[in-house]
């Protein structure tokens, strides 16, 4: 085994959450390497825009690590859950596919038990947060417009909104209409050249490798500063587990690099941004920091659901950010005369390219086969708007993910098993938002309406599973991130979620993993560290 000289902080992995934070720490002067498992993003097969750009899509950027079986992923069984785990493991983290819609939580997210009597409260509060989600917005090239009456007044993002289009047009007309709230979509999407990014080309091609370098994504918007700023970024190298000391600190990690040599990084801090899946992997192969119980537990991961409308007129519905158009938080905070607590954000998408709406996906989980194939496709393609359901998902300390003895990564690392089920209460949340997603269909005109509730293929947004909290008998890290077991230790990744919302969470990670940046950087000449 090779050791490597003691630095000041070692972040693992490289997604929103280790860029913002490895940027806070190099600012502050501190020397820090960053452990990525994956590799760069290979754009050159980002194919939006040449004929064969469908084909090979789902095979180069597939959202399934299962699937893709790139050689930065491990195993994770997902048999026993009712949703699929997605993820990307490179440089940028799941950003690298993510649709690229930025949302700020609300400020009753933060205080689900003290207004619904479920959950938990965060640590923090909405305000406490405000600062952070101006700052991310700014390094993410957050596009979209202020003044939303579903949130308190903030900083404006820095770049104007995507339009929205024929389709998104028709949607908030309707919305009007029925006097429900609609706002034009935030969407982390550069709208003109911004930095290193470039204007949006409305390709829809943004999970599957943005080809024109407008989606902020920290392989984009971040790596390649920290880069020049000394930050050293392994990439290919596979955290086996945390180097314990004999006065309850951690002294590194132990990775394998990518000519499978066992090495330490050794560090004043560690801190850990490998997402809830991978945060409690190297938790519970190191047997740290668990004395709560509660590592791996509380997995959230937001049940998924569409409405679909086909309309007689060309809407034009294949252009377009797969961010989205606009949003609507009509229904989002709680009404227990629905018969759940909690609610959920609705979004209007472009309907995509041509097998997009043909192959099993958003469309359902069949695909559309047989004889009428291309009359079905006529129907649809251009002429078609797609709403889509995020349901905040409730914490449950029996929605968890653990070590699989039975599979290992490339590196001989435990792979993961998720055992996850979709609650009674999301279940009913569900129901509820696609019924009134109906009505908004019927008042945009469509002649046909397709409804999918729990799309098992979307579990996109992970969270939970190292909570944080000020009681370590109920929590596995404190407000500012730190392990109460291990003072040297730090999570700032989703997994330190108390509760989800109702929300697409990229947002919240990141502007959490500044503030407990922040903190870190503010409180280091009292950290303990090894000797």
């Amino acid at each position: 085994m090779r050791d490597a000289d003691r630095i000041d902080a070692v972040v693992v992995g490289s997604g929103p959450s280790g860029a913002v934070t490895a940027r806070r720490l190099v600012d502050a002067g501190m020397s820090v390497v960053c452990l990525e498992q994956g590799g760069w993003p290979d754009y050159s097969t980002a194919r939006a825009g040449f004929p064969d750009f469908e084909l090979v899509a789902r095979k180069h950027w597939d959202w399934d690590p299962n699937t893709r079986r790139a050689p930065g992923d491990y195993p994770i069984d997902d048999r026993g859950s009712d949703i699929t785990a997605l993820m990307f493991n490179g440089v940028g983290g799941s950003a690298v596919m993510y649709a690229a819609h930025w949302e700020r939580f609300l400020p009753s997210d933060f205080r689900v038990r003290t207004l619904d009597g479920v959950a938990d409260d965060w640590p923090v509060t909405y305000e406490d947060m405000a600062p952070y989600y101006d700052e991310v917005e700014r390094q993410f090239a957050v596009s979209g417009l202020e003044g939303d009456p579903a949130l308190p007044p903030s900083t404006p993002p820095p770049l104007p909104p995507v339009p929205l289009n024929k389709v998104g047009r028709r949607g908030a007309e309707a919305l009007n209409r029925l006097g429900w709230h609609w706002w034009p979509g935030s969407n982390a999407i550069a709208t003109r050249d911004y930095g290193r990014l470039h204007a949006c080309a409305q390709s829809t091609a943004c999970p599957f490798g943005c080809p024109v370098g407008a989606k902020a994504s920290p392989d984009r918007t971040h790596w390649p500063d920290l880069i020049a700023d000394g930050v050293r970024l392994i990439t290919r190298a596979r955290v086996r587990e945390l180097v314990p000391t004999a006065s309850g600190l951690v002294d590194g990690v132990v990775y394998v690099d990518e000519a499978g040599v066992e090495r330490i990084q050794r560090a004043q801090v560690v801190i850990l941004c490998a997402n809830a899946l991978g945060t409690p992997r190297i938790l519970l192969n190191s047997g740290l920091a668990n004395s709560s119980g509660l590592v791996g537990r509380r997995l959230m991961m937001h049940p998924f659901g569409n409405a679909i409308g086909i309309f007689d007129e060309d809407l034009e519905s294949w252009r377009g950010p797969l961010g989205q158009h606009l949003h609507s938080l009509q229904f989002y905070e709680t009404d227990t005369s629905r018969g759940f607590v909690r609610g959920a954000k609705w979004n209007l998408l472009p309907s995509g390219a041509p097998l997009s709406i043909m192959l099993p996906g958003l469309w359902g989980a069949e695909g559309h086969w047989g004889p009428d194939f291309h009359l079905a496709l006529r129907s649809r393609l251009g002429r078609s708007a797609i709403w889509t359901v995020i349901c905040e998902d409730l914490p449950d300390d029996d929605n968890r993910v653990v070590l699989d003895p039975d599979t290992v990564d490339d590196s001989g690392v435990p792979g993961v098993r998720i055992e996850y089920r979709t609650s009674d209460n999301a279940r009913a949340m569900m129901a509820f938002h696609l019924a009134r997603l109906e009505e908004v269909l019927r008042e945009m005109g469509a002649k046909e309406i397709i409804l999918n509730g729990h799309i098992r293929a979307s579990g996109w947004h992970l969270m939970g599973t190292a909570v944080m909290g000020p009681d370590p008998a109920t929590s596995v890290v404190d407000p500012v991130g730190r392990a109460h077991d291990v003072p040297n230790l730090f999570v700032f990744d989703g997994s330190t979620f108390p509760t989800s919302s109702g929300v697409n969470p990229t947002a919240t990670i990141a502007a959490n993993a500044l503030r407990c940046a922040d903190a870190l950087v503010k409180a280091r000449a009292e950290q303990v560290v090894p000797a």
